[in-house]
């Protein structure tokens, strides 16, 4: 059951929009809502998937106008069981639609890098290959700010990068 409610979870574009957001900083749902655009049920919603899914965790409560409102966060250290090809596979073809979606609203100026390739080359080169595409995904992921926090620009890191099959 776990599984198809991660499946279900990494199957929604919108989510990995909020995964994103929640990488940076805890949030509420409400604030969640504002930043995509979408309703607080709608926010809501997804939320409470994502959550069922273990992929965001509640950082803590705040009272707001006499209730209470939660603050989800997705931790970026977390430690899971790999996924499975199921869940790869969705999690995949999730990203794919988002990395379209995103590159229609990319910025006109550089530095923007941009590569496809399916090539052969050795171990020891995808080994370092595969350690810089890594620490380049940490760094973003360990330095991400609040939403338009003061001295930031919105950027995108979708990254992609497997050994093939002979």
């Amino acid at each position: 059951m776990e599984e198809i409610a991660r499946l279900r979870s990494l199957a929604h574009p919108l989510r990995l929009q909020m995964l994103s957001l929640l990488t940076a900083t805890a949030m509420s749902a409400a604030e969640v809502a504002r930043e995509l655009g979408i309703t607080h049920a709608n926010a809501s919603y997804h939320l409470r998937l994502l959550a069922d899914a273990g992929l965001i965790v509640v950082e803590g409560e705040e009272q707001i106008r006499g209730g209470r409102a939660k603050r989800y966060r997705h931790p970026i250290d977390r430690s899971s069981s790999p996924p499975s090809p199921e869940e790869l596979a969705a999690e995949v073809e999730s990203m794919s639609a988002e990395l379209v979606r995103r590159f229609g609203h990319r910025h006109p100026d550089p530095p923007a890098v941009f590569t496809d390739a399916e090539l052969w080359v050795s171990p020891e080169v995808w080994s370092e290959a595969a350690e810089l595409v890594k620490r380049a995904s940490l760094l973003v992921h360990e330095r991400a700010q609040r939403p338009r926090a003061k001295g930031t620009i919105k950027t995108n890191l979708t990254v992609a990068a497997f050994r093939m099959e002979r």
